[in-house]
């Protein structure tokens, strides 16, 4: 299938506050909240914002902009801002529960409450990236994790979610079936499901993922001395496109960015439902070297922000994402080298096949003033996937 864009009919005026007449789930004191606890965390650091003259040159635009999440808490994915600030907090409801009072992040890593957090177990499913980032809060914050993943996600990525301590467990199907399997082993097991996709009777936990997002949104805040005039962000359940569009639209209200979701043209569920006006779920095996982006289901929570705050959707087959990576991984003249996966990748690759198709670009309103901010959700997530497409080592990349 060819890559095509949709524009949103449905979507909110420049002019219309966060809020005002639509979903406010995601606020800015749960942002500050999120952003205020996860500074405190050992290793954090915030993550590069690179600009690309050359790229933006040879594509026409005015400048391209790329957040490098490669960098983050070594998870190599902006994935750890949620799934371990949700594990957190759940760790901390507990304590609550229990009378003993509230604990901050830095109360848990120190072990003052082992005990209550050692009796947690939590869970959730993955394509990896956000499997990784809850072993990985489950192991700084004390718990027991068990993660479940689909038939297509790598050994690389099981095996660095195994790394953290936790049980890897395979389901058969795709990724929306291995939801829906953990959410009924928790049932049944008294576990705590920490997804950043919601459903039905389930929205707590993934406000809290969501907010966690944000901290990536407030560190580009602070990096721009202006805001840029699009965004491109990755989609998949739409939990981190959802955070950014909300995250945007409360900080600089009518001056926000024009908002674009990217999805794989196997998976391309907010597109889909964009048209439609209402969610609609892409079955099949979502088969997608974006494997990030390998979800048939938009979450209910997203789409309550999505369903306005988007501007437009780019759906890009593989070739796509995959000329992508190898172009951050051989810049233009005048650019740094990057190491960015194929999720991570999705951002240009949707500026690729609008340089290649003027019906995409006018969809997307780009020109040669556009200042286009791309987020580099993922490096090398999995090194050996990452070898085969660009024939060298992330380390030779960088080299």
């Amino acid at each position: 299938m060819n890559a095509y864009a949709v524009v949103n009919p449905r979507a909110a005026p420049a002019a219309e506050a966060y809020g005002s007449a639509r979903s406010a789930v995601l606020s800015a004191g749960g942002f500050a909240a999120a952003a205020a606890e996860i500074v405190t965390w050992p290793g954090y650091a915030p993550t590069p914002l690179w600009t690309l003259p050359g790229l933006a040159r040879r594509l026409g635009l005015g400048e391209v902009r790329y957040k490098d999440e490669r960098t983050r808490f070594g998870l190599k994915s902006f994935k750890a801002l949620g799934g371990a600030y949700a594990v957190a907090n759940v760790v901390k409801r507990a304590i609550r529960a229990a009378g003993r009072g509230d604990a901050t992040s830095l109360d848990l890593v120190g072990g003052a409450f082992a005990d209550i957090a050692a009796g947690i177990t939590v869970t959730c499913a993955t394509d990896g990236n956000h499997g990784r980032s809850v072993a990985w809060g489950a192991q700084l914050f004390g718990c027991r994790c068990v993660i479940f993943v689909h038939e297509k996600v790598s050994q690389g990525r099981r095996d660095a979610i195994a790394r953290y301590g936790a049980d890897v467990v395979e389901v058969k199907g795709n990724y929306d079936d291995a939801v829906r399997h953990a959410a009924a082993t928790a049932a049944a097991s008294g576990w705590t499901v920490v997804s950043d996709t919601s459903y039905p009777g389930y929205r707590d936990i993934p406000v809290d993922v969501m907010h966690g997002y944000g901290a990536m949104a407030a560190e580009i805040g602070s990096q721009v001395d202006a805001p840029p005039t699009h965004v491109l962000v990755q989609a998949g359940v739409g939990a981190l496109a959802a955070a950014v569009c909300a995250d945007f639209w409360i900080r600089w209200g009518a001056r926000r960015p024009r908002f674009v979701v990217v999805e794989p043209t196997a998976a391309d569920c907010v597109a889909r439902s964009l048209v439609a006006g209402h969610p609609v779920a892409v079955a099949g095996e979502l088969d997608t070297v974006m494997a990030g982006l390998a979800c048939g289901e938009v979450s209910e929570l997203a789409w309550e922000i999505l369903g306005t705050g988007t501007d437009a959707a780019v759906a890009v087959p593989d070739g796509y994402a995959l000329a992508a990576v190898r172009a951050f991984a051989t810049p233009d003249a005048g650019d740094p080298a990057i190491v960015s996966g194929e999720t991570g990748a999705a951002g240009l690759a949707a500026l690729l096949a609008a340089h290649d198709d003027p019906a995409i670009r006018s969809a997307l309103a780009l020109d040669g003033a556009s200042r286009v901010l791309l987020l580099g959700s993922e490096g090398d997530t999995d090194a050996a996937i990452y070898r085969q497409i660009v024939g060298r080592s992330a380390d030779d990349v960088l080299a």
